[in-house]
């Protein structure tokens, strides 16, 4: 299951460039990627297809299933 304790490694998201395979920072909100792509558009008004990656960490649960 998702991890949602407190001390969890928070969610983080990136954009890749399908075109070039160059990619955003990993950062733990959307809006910085969202951005990347943007600029990156600016440059390479040819690049318009990319791929959202999400990092989004869990933690196993023991119980019947052991």
């Amino acid at each position: 299951m998702p991890n949602s304790r407190p001390e969890a490694e928070p969610w983080t998201f990136a954009m890749e460039c399908t075109e070039c395979g160059k990619s955003s920072d990993q950062e733990t909100g959307h809006a910085p990627s969202l951005g990347w792509v943007t600029e990156h558009l600016k440059t390479n008004p040819d690049h318009l297809d990319y791929r959202e990656r999400i990092t989004r960490p869990y933690r196993a649960v023991p119980g019947a299933w052991q």
